[in-house]
C-alpha cells in the first residue's frame, strides 16, 4: 500500500500507451501506479510519478517494480515466462499469472490449448521444415477439393506466423510457395502454420476477470484492419446477430476462465460465412477497446485494475448507441518541425507544413464532440501515435466525424 494514501499500488511491466492510459484510470481511483520503463521518454514515464528504468527481461529490474507492490501486471506481454514464476515463487501476485499468460506470448502454446479446448480456430499445425508447409498446404487443397496430390495443394496460400513477438501485422507472412519459409526457419524463427479463411471481418470480443471468478464483457466490436493493422473500431459491431455476439463473448468467458486469465482479455476473431473463429490473444487493456474510455460506463483501463486488484467489476454497458474508434499512425502525420511558432499564423500556414499540435487546433474546431488521445510517441511510421473516439445515434455520422478528425490530424486540411 502507498504510505501516504493507504490505497493500492499496481506495478506495471512496460510505460507505452496502454501504461499511459491506464495511469489515468488509476488517478481517479486513488491508485499509484509504477512502471517499469526502456526509456525516460515512453509515454507513461512522461506522466507517472514512479517510474522505474529497466529492461524487461532483467528479473532485478521485476524484483524492484514488484517491491511493495500490491501486484505485478502488464503493458506487454513479453516478460520472459521463467522471470514471472521466479517472482510467483517468491511470493509476488503476478496478473495474469505465468500460466496464463504464455497462451499470448507463444501462439503455439495457444493453438494447443484451444484445440485441446475445442475453441474455434482455423486449421493449423507446427513448421519445423519446408515439407511441413507442403504436407499443410495440401491437406487444405484436398479438403477443398475433395482430393488432389500434394503438388496441388503448394501454390494455395496459407499463413505463417512466428509463435513469439509478433504484433500489428508484425511476424506474419502470406506464403503461396512453401519455399518463402526456408529463409524464415534458417534464420530460427519459430513458426506455425494456419489455413487462410474465407473472411467476412474481423471481431474481438474484450471481457474482464477477477481473481475472485467475476467476469464483465463488453459488446462485441469490429475492427477494420490496414496493412494488418487496427485502424478503426466499431461498437458495438454492425449487423452482429445477437446470437453470434452472445457466442462472441461467452467463447472470450471460457477462455479467460479455462486459462484462468486475470485482468483483461480481448479475444480477437475472424468472422467467416460459417461462424467466428479464434485468431489472436491478448492479455492486458488492447486497442479493439480504447472506444470504453468514452464509450462504456467503466473502461477497460479501470476494469483491468479493478480486476487485478480483486475489486467489485463495473458496468460494461455503452454510454451511446454507436462509439467509433479511430486510430492515428505515426506515419500518417508530417512531423512536427523543430522550434516554436507563433499561434497568429496558425490559420495561414500551409496544411503540409503544420505541426501536429497545429492541426490538433483545427480538429478540436472542425470536430469539438469527437475526443483526442495522444500518446507522447515519437513519430513512425506504421507507429500508433493517439486516437480519436465519436459517439453519437447514427453509425454512419459517427465514423464521418472520426474519420475527419483523424484525417485533420493527418493532413491538417478537410477530406477530400
Amino acid at each position: 500500500m502507498h504510505p501516504r494514501t493507504g490505497l493500492p499500488v499496481v506495478g506495471m511491466v512496460g510505460a507505452g500507451q496502454l501504461a499511459r492510459m491506464t495511469h489515468q484510470a488509476a488517478i481517479a481511483l486513488g491508485q499509484s501506479l509504477r512502471v517499469l520503463a526502456a526509456d525516460p521518454d515512453d509515454g507513461a514515464a512522461l506522466v507517472a510519478a514512479d517510474v522505474l528504468i529497466g529492461d524487461h527481461t532483467d528479473l532485478a529490474a521485476l524484483r524492484k517494480l514488484a517491491a511493495s507492490a500490491e501486484v505485478v501486471t502488464f503493458d506487454h506481454e513479453h516478460v520472459p515466462p521463467e522471470h514471472l514464476r521466479a517472482l510467483v515463487a517468491e511470493g509476488v501476485t503476478v496478473y495474469p499469472g505465468p500460466d496464463a499468460l504464455i497462451h499470448a506470448q507463444d501462439k503455439q502454446v495457444m493453438r494447443e490449448r484451444l484445440t485441446a479446448l475445442g475453441a474455434p480456430a482455423p486449421r493449423w499445425a507446427p513448421v519445423g521444415s519446408v515439407e511441413d508447409v507442403v504436407r499443410f498446404a495440401a491437406a487444405g487443397q484436398a479438403s477443398a477439393t475433395g482430393g488432389g496430390a500434394a503438388a496441388a495443394g503448394a501454390g494455395r496460400t496459407v499463413v505463417a506466423k512466428a509463435t513469439r513477438g509478433g504484433y500489428d501485422g508484425r511476424g506474419v507472412w502470406m506464403i503461396s510457395d512453401p519455399s518463402q519459409v526456408r529463409e524464415l526457419l534458417d534464420a530460427g524463427t519459430s513458426l506455425i502454420v494456419e489455413e487462410r479463411v474465407p473472411l467476412v471481418r474481423e471481431l474481438a470480443a474484450v471481457v474482464a476477470r477477477s481473481p475472485f471468478g467475476q467476469v464483465a464483457a463488453w459488446p462485441v466490436v469490429e475492427t477494420v484492419q490496414r496493412d494488418g493493422i487496427n485502424v478503426e473500431v466499431i461498437a458495438p459491431a454492425p449487423g452482429l446477430s445477437e446470437e453470434r455476439a452472445i457466442e462472441a463473448q461467452e467463447l472470450a468467458i471460457r477462455i479467460a476462465a479455462e486459462l484462468g486469465v486475470v485482468g483483461v482479455l480481448a479475444v480477437e476473431l475472424f468472422e467467416t460465412p460459417n461462424g467466428i473463429l479464434v485468431n489472436e490473444l491478448a492479455m492486458r487493456p488492447h486497442n479493439s477497446a480504447h472506444w470504453t474510455i468514452e464509450g462504456s460506463r467503466t473502461s477497460q483501463f479501470e476494469q483491468h485494475l479493478r480486476a487485478v486488484l480483486d475489486y467489485p467489476l463495473g458496468a460494461t454497458n455503452l454510454t451511446a448507441p454507436y462509439v467509433v474508434m479511430a486510430n492515428l499512425l505515426g506515419g500518417d502525420v508530417t512531423p512536427p518541425r523543430p522550434g516554436t511558432y507563433p499561434r497568429s499564423d496558425t490559420h495561414h500556414r500551409p496544411p503540409a507544413e503544420m505541426t501536429l499540435d497545429e492541426r490538433l487546433h483545427h480538429m478540436m474546431a472542425a470536430e469539438p464532440g469527437v475526443k483526442v488521445h495522444l500518446y507522447g510517441k515519437e513519430l513512425r511510421p506504421g507507429r500508433k501515435v493517439g486516437h480519436v473516439t465519436a459517439l453519437g445515434d447514427d453509425l454512419d455520422d459517427v465514423r464521418r466525424r472520426a474519420r475527419r478528425a483523424v484525417h485533420w490530424l493527418r493532413e491538417g486540411q478537410e477530406t477530400s
